[in-house]
């Protein structure tokens, strides 16, 4: 958490006459749009209004969020992004740790004059003027919270701040099963319920909602998933043209990966997709225990992310990247 001197310096700064921006990270899952949302109510129940912006869009799964609808897309609103980060004179920096994972957001970011503020729990944060990274927690949006219990606010969570908090902590810890949930965890979970948050709405409008596209392409992975390193290790892929065939949406392939990890006896799962426009291989990684793909991710992948839940990019077609994902889990004992 930030020291007690930092918490004071910040309550300065977050004062009605400020320009604040909340800012995620590229391809914004539950946990960005939850905890920036989140955030964001909470601001404006200190009586400070606060912009989010997104470097491109997300999934329709979240759009249910109360104001929602009033993030900036910067891929499609690009002017007004940049003159509110031009503006700004405190930034929030919400689950990510570096620049380079916002997009064309990270050249503006850097550049800006205003106190930048990161809450993260990715490993190896760069440089911020604050700085609260723990990566032992599951989700940012439990760091945002524990940041209103720092400032003493806890009284200004009401049922928006509550439902979007929640949104993200369920979807970040995999509706509670990832091992980095805790104790605390729950006992957050417990007072976002009592300020309003509804488990079963929520559940409902974020997980319940699949398209035809994603059912279609989810039957075609499940099809051909292959088990290697004596059933330890689970592929799936998507090529672009199957993407194409069934009317791919953002948000389609969320959570495919962790049915190669729901396998009896596997201990990680990766799931390569070829990017739609672009010529190169999306891949999302989990594991179980101590196998961590985030050094994996980093070692051979241009990725990152957490031990048990990484991604990465790689530049080669799909099945060259799908041996040479062979020949690396080979090297690295898995």
């Amino acid at each position: 958490m930030f020291t007690e001197n930092q918490l004071t310096e910040i309550k300065s700064l977050l004062q009605p006459n400020k320009n604040v921006v909340i800012i995620t990270h590229y391809n914004p899952d539950g946990d960005a749009i939850g905890s920036s949302l989140g955030l964001k109510h909470f601001l404006k129940n200190l009586g400070v209004d606060a912009t989010v912006i997104v470097p491109n869009d997300f999934p329709k799964f979240l759009k249910w969020m109360p104001e929602a609808k009033k993030i900036v897309i910067a891929e499609y609103k690009r002017k007004i992004a940049g003159e509110a980060i031009y503006h700004a004179d405190v930034i929030f920096c919400l689950d990510f740790n570096a620049p380079s994972r916002i997009g064309m957001l990270g050249d503006w970011l850097t550049k800006s004059w205003a106190k930048k503020i990161l809450i993260d729990h990715h490993q190896q944060p760069e440089h911020f003027d604050f700085v609260y990274s723990n990566t032992s927690i599951p989700a940012t949006c439990q760091m945002v919270y524990h940041f209103i219990e720092a400032l003493g606010k806890e009284d200004l969570v009401n049922q928006d701040v509550a439902e979007c908090l929640y949104t993200g902590i369920m979807t970040d810890t995999g509706g509670f099963r990832f091992r980095s949930t805790s104790a605390d965890t729950h006992r957050i979970v417990a007072n976002l319920i009592e300020k309003g948050a509804d488990p079963s709405m929520i559940t409902s409008n974020t997980w319940d909602t699949n398209t035809v596209s994603r059912l279609h392409l989810l039957s075609l992975i499940l099809g051909r998933i292959e088990l290697v390193k004596d059933g330890k290790v689970a592929i799936l892929y998507l090529k672009r043209d199957e993407l194409k065939e069934f009317g791919f949406e953002k948000g389609d392939t969320e959570g495919f990966v962790n049915y190669g990890l729901s396998i009896a006896g596997t201990k990680m799962s990766a799931f390569f997709m070829e990017d739609l426009y672009e010529d190169f291989i999306k891949i999302s990684f989990r594991s179980k225990d101590d196998v961590d793909t985030n050094a994996f991710a980093r070692a051979h992948f241009h990725g990152g992310g957490h031990i048990n839940a990484s991604g990465g990019k790689y530049f080669k077609n799909i099945h060259e990247t799908i041996e040479d994902f062979k020949e690396k889990i080979e090297e690295e004992g898995f």
